[in-house]
């Protein structure tokens, strides 16, 4: 296995952190309106296509194959799951925008992404895994 794609990834993963970050710091309140089922429901689903794209895509720009993939999978999204740590903590503080009843629908929107990214890893680097070894 290659080691040259792991801060690579890293940084990607920090970078699309950041950038959902800043994102929702100034207009989560339009996205996370909890009264609207529909809306949440929205979230979650909309949310697939462009992580799976951004996966893919990570797993493709360094070439990675197998089990690299599956690591990669857990590189892109460790920088946001520890600092969303703190996020979540002190979320009042960091998204003034949104109100504190958020912070659940909002810690439980951001379980689903990580978790969508982690199970992309998963069935392309078993997949690609189990063909390259008929």
């Amino acid at each position: 296995m290659k080691k040259t794609f792991v801060l690579p990834v890293l940084a990607v993963g920090f970078l699309i952190w950041f950038l959902a970050t800043l994102a929702f710091r100034f207009a989560g309140q339009f996205f996370f309106i909890t009264d609207s089922a529909a809306i949440l429901i929205s979230l979650y689903i909309g949310v697939i296509p462009p992580l799976i794209l951004i996966s893919v895509l990570t797993f493709k720009r360094f070439k990675l194959s197998g089990l690299e993939i599956i690591v990669a999978g857990v590189l892109l999204i460790l920088p946001g799951m520890v600092l969303d740590t703190f996020v979540i903590q002190f979320f009042e503080q960091i998204y003034p925008n949104m109100p504190s009843s958020q912070a659940a629908t909002f810690g439980s929107w951001l379980m689903w992404a990580y978790s969508l990214v982690l199970l992309t890893s998963i069935f392309i680097g078993l997949r690609q895994k189990n063909l390259n070894r008929e």
